[in-house]
C-alpha cells in the first residue's frame, strides 16, 4: 500500500524513469558479467543485505529512487536488489526502469530491539544529586565495632552514681568522598542518515541511554573505583561467606542461611538478591532436611507446576546479567540498595549533544552522550555487633565454590 509521499514522488518521476530504461538494462547486464561477490562501483552502495527489505526507510528508499532517475546520476545496488526481487510477479515489475523502482515494501517508522533490564538497579539506590562541583565530601562515624568504647565512633555513655565524676568521651569521624566519573557514548551519523532516517536518531539516542544504564550497573557490581564507582564486590565493607566443605559451583541452603545473618538486622528488610540467571536452578533445588526427608525451600508446596517463589526470606530476587557466573564469587549477593550511595550530576539526566563541526568535511554529525557518575557503599568497613563476633554488612557475597 502506497503512503501519500510515495504516490505524490512517483509521480513525479514516472516520466524519468522511463528515460532510464536503457541506461539500467545496460549497468544490469554490466553487472551480471562481473566475477562472483563483485558489485557495480557504487558511492551508494547499501551494505545490509540480509534483510527483506534493503532499504530502512521510506525517505531512503525515495532518495535513491531520484537519484537514479537523475540523468547521469548513480543508481543505488540495493534498487537491483529490490527489482530482482520482485521479478517473480511478472510483467514490467520486473525491469527497473518499467516501475520496478518504485514497488517499494511497506515500511515502519521504528527499529526494532530487544528489551532488558537496565535501570532496575540504578533505580533502587540513595541517589545523591551533586549540584555544584565534581564532587561530594559526606563525613560519616567512624564505627568499625558495636562494642562499649566504639559505638558511634568512641562516644560512650555511663551509668554513674551520685556525686561521681564524669570521664570525657567523643566520636571519631571520617570521610565519604564521592567524585564524580565520566560515562560517554559517541555516535557517528551520516547528514543523510539523520535526513532521511526518520528513526535512526530516536533508535541511537534510545539506546545510547540504555547502554549508559548498563554499564553503570555493571559498575555498580563490579567497579573498581579507579575511574569507575566503587562496586559491591570491590567494596571495603563486603562480608564474603565461605563455602561448604567440598561445595563446588553450587548455591546451597547453608549458604543463604548464613549470608542472611550476617545482614544487619535493621537493614534486612531494605535488602534484595542479586544473582547470575544460571544461579536459579540451584534456587529451585534449594531443599531443607528434616528427619529422613525435607521439604523444597524456593518452590511452592504445588511444586514446579506452580509459580516459584520471587523471594528469600521476604525479599526480592532479582537476576541480572552483572553477577557472575555460577561457582564464582557474585553469583548471589544479599545487598541492602539504600546503603548504596549514587552521586550524579543534572539531577541524573544524560547531556546529550549533535556537532555538525567535528566531521565537517565528511558531511557527518556526531551524537555525543555523556552521563556524570559515581558512587560507592555508604560503610568504609563491616561493623562488629555488641556480641558476637561475625561481623555485618550490607553486601555479602559467598567465597569461589
Amino acid at each position: 500500500m502506497y503512503n501519500s509521499e510515495i504516490r505524490e514522488r512517483t509521480k513525479e518521476i514516472r516520466a524519468e524513469l522511463r528515460a532510464l530504461r536503457d541506461r539500467a538494462q545496460t549497468l544490469m547486464d554490466e553487472e551480471k558479467s562481473l566475477p562472483m561477490g563483485r558489485v557495480l562501483a557504487d558511492p551508494w552502495q547499501f551494505t545490509h543485505r540480509d534483510t527483506d527489505s534493503p532499504f530502512k526507510t521510506d525517505g531512503e528508499y525515495l532518495q535513491a529512487v531520484i537519484r537514479a532517475g537523475t540523468p547521469g546520476g548513480p543508481v543505488h545496488n540495493a534498487l537491483y536488489e529490490l527489482a530482482e526481487k520482485r521479478a517473480a510477479s511478472g510483467l514490467s515489475e520486473g525491469i527497473p526502469s518499467d516501475g520496478g523502482f518504485l514497488l517499494a515494501p511497506q515500511f515502519e517508522n521504528s527499529i526494532l530491539t530487544h528489551v532488558w533490564g537496565e535501570g532496575q538497579i540504578m533505580s533502587m539506590c540513595r541517589q545523591i544529586p551533586i549540584t555544584t562541583g565534581n564532587a561530594l565530601e559526606w563525613p560519616y562515624t567512624d564505627e568499625g565495632s558495636r562494642a562499649t568504647g566504639s559505638r558511634r565512633g568512641g562516644l560512650r555513655a555511663y551509668w554513674i552514681d551520685e556525686a561521681s565524676e564524669k570521664q570525657k568521651s567523643k566520636p571519631k569521624f571520617g570521610k565519604i568522598k564521592l567524585r564524580l566519573q565520566k560515562c560517554v557514548v559517541l555516535c557517528y551519523l551520516t547528514d543523510e542518515l539523520l535526513e532521511d532516517a526518520s528513526a535512526l536518531e530516536e533508535y541511537v539516542r534510545t539506546e545510547a541511554a540504555n547502554e549508559i544504564k548498563f554499564t553503570v550497573e555493571d559498575a555498580i557490581i563490579n567497579g573498581t573505583g579507579a575511574g569507575t564507582p566503587q562496586g559491591l564486590l570491590n567494596s571495603p565493607c563486603k562480608v564474603t561467606i565461605a563455602k561448604e566443605g567440598a561445595q563446588s559451583g553450587t548455591v546451597v541452603l547453608a549458604n543463604v542461611l548464613k549470608m542472611w545473618a550476617r545482614m544487619p538486622g535493621n537493614l534486612q528488610g531494605k535488602s534484595v538478591w542479586l544473582c547470575n540467571q544460571n544461579v536459579l536452578p540451584q534456587l529451585y533445588q534449594m531443599s531443607l532436611t528434616v528427619g529422613t526427608g525435607g521439604s523444597a525451600v524456593f518452590l511452592p508446596s504445588g511444586g514446579a507446576s506452580s509459580a516459584p517463589y520471587s523471594t528469600l526470606f521476604g525479599r526480592p530476587i532479582i537476576p541480572n546479567e552483572y553477577c557472575a557466573s555460577l561457582g564464582t564469587e557474585g553469583d548471589i549477593i544479599l545487598w541492602c540498595p539504600s546503603e548504596y550511595l549514587l552521586g550524579t550530576k543534572r539531577g541524573a539526566e544524560i547531556q546529550t549533544d549533535l556537532s555538525i563541526h567535528l566531521r565537517f568535511e565528511f558531511d557527518e554529525s556526531v551524537l555525543r552522550f555523556v552521563f556524570r557518575v559515581c558512587g560507592q557503599m555508604a560503610w568504609p568497613k563491616a561493623v562488629t555487633p555488641f556480641k558476637g563476633t561475625d561481623s555485618l554488612s550490607p553486601v555479602i557475597t559467598v567465597a569461589d565454590r
